[in-house]
């Protein structure tokens, strides 16, 4: 697998995962405190696979990461 398609996984697994529990509301409800942790924890990973980006990424999909824009992000991953 190349470089690209590793960090096409793994961005897809993470914006996934944040969309994952930002839509588990019963996780929230259930607990606030452990469902924000939770969240941190995603973002943060995201956020490091985003800074990670090399210079030659599609344009269309830096720009839906840096606006986060994760709907349309894994939609285009998806289709990649």
């Amino acid at each position: 697998m190349s470089d690209l398609a590793s960090l096409h996984k793994s961005l897809h697994a993470a914006v996934k995962a944040r969309l994952d529990i930002v839509a588990d509301h019963a996780f929230r409800d259930r607990d606030a405190v452990a469902h924000l942790e939770a969240l941190k924890a995603v973002a943060g990973q995201l956020d490091t696979l985003v800074g990670s980006l090399p210079a030659n990424t599609d344009p269309t999909l830096r720009h839906y990461l840096e606006r986060q824009s994760y709907t349309k992000a894994l939609a285009w991953l998806e289709e990649a």
